[in-house]
């Protein structure tokens, strides 16, 4: 049996009275895409603090290919595999595209020219390419969620959490977005993107699916099946949506 890439074990996270995970286990088999979805406030950032250690678990255990990562640091698990993006971008505005991801590709890169080469080949890879002396602060929303995803790859991981890779895009940069997991998942990077309403995308990009609601798991399984059960609905929508789902 192979072990899963990561393993998210009884995880619970607590800011004192509140509870933000409660008892959460899934898996992220290699090379997959999960999609961890729910409403504003259903614990998928705290989820991804906690994977990558920005956050303790306040009980529970997350493993990667196998091993306990359970209190390393965000820098210790970037090395071992682990590349994430964030919710509010903050790419260095006075930096040009191209050197925001050489300084992120130092990380792993040897020299200043192998991280130049290396960024190059990643923005042909996210399509920023023609960008690449734009700064920062001169690039749109779709773009600069783009770097943050470019950046993320220039540590050469093995799983990339995208947090709300999606939000505030229009469909047609949505559409884009969806092309570029695509291609990270070509390289057999696995993938796990916290979405919150771009359900067209869910269904889309997804091999899984885990629904979290107030920081617990709601559902679980193929998009699919998952999609329209009742329970989903109603978090999404509300109970007069979810009755009219079991109708049909």
């Amino acid at each position: 049996m192979t072990t899963p890439l990561l393993e998210v074990r009884d995880v619970s996270r607590w800011f004192g009275g509140v509870r933000a995970l409660s008892h959460l286990s899934f898996e992220v088999p290699h090379g997959r895409m999960v999609s961890i979805i729910g409403p504003n406030g259903a614990g998928k950032t705290t989820l991804f603090n906690v994977i990558t250690g920005a956050l303790a678990p306040s009980s529970g255990d997350v493993r990667f290919e196998g091993a306990s990562i359970s209190g390393l640091r965000p820098d210790q698990t970037a090395r071992l595999g682990i590349g994430r993006t964030f919710q509010i971008v903050r790419p260095f505005p006075g930096l040009t595209t191209l050197d925001n991801v050489a300084v992120a590709a130092l990380a792993k890169e040897r020299t200043r020219r192998a991280a130049r080469v290396r960024a190059q080949e990643i923005l042909e890879l996210t399509r920023l390419a023609r960008f690449a002396d734009v700064e920062a602060r001169n690039l749109t929303l779709a773009r600069r969620k783009r770097l943050e995803v470019a950046r993320a790859v220039a540590l050469r991981p093995r799983l990339i959490l995208l947090d709300e890779v999606m939000a505030g895009l229009n469909p047609a940069e949505v559409d884009q977005t969806i092309q570029l997991i695509g291609r990270l998942r070509s390289l057999g990077v696995a993938t796990v993107a916290g979405i919150e309403h771009v359900m067209q995308a869910v269904q889309k990009i997804s091999d899984w699916i885990v629904v979290l609601n107030f920081g617990e798991k709601l559902a679980e399984g193929l998009p699919a099946e998952v999609m329209h059960q009742p329970e989903v609905v109603k978090a999404y929508l509300g109970a007069r949506y979810a009755d009219a789902a079991v109708r049909s």
